[in-house]
């Protein structure tokens, strides 16, 4: 049964690092960390979705 759920840890880390929850999670301690006030999850994936669109990234197309 060990096997089993850490397989399924392993698995639940990665699907929340491909999925971008991790980062949420990443900027809250950081905010608890330095005792600032975290902005709202959805301007949290406004402002990063605005950054993955306007960033300059080198491709062909």
């Amino acid at each position: 049964m060990t096997t089993v759920l850490q397989v399924a840890r392993r698995l639940r880390w990665y699907v929340r690092e491909l999925t971008g929850e991790a980062r949420w999670d990443d900027y809250l301690a950081e905010c608890r960390e330095f005792g600032d006030q975290p902005m709202s999850r959805r301007e949290f994936e406004r402002r990063r979705d605005h950054e993955r669109e306007h960033q300059a990234v080198g491709r062909c197309c």
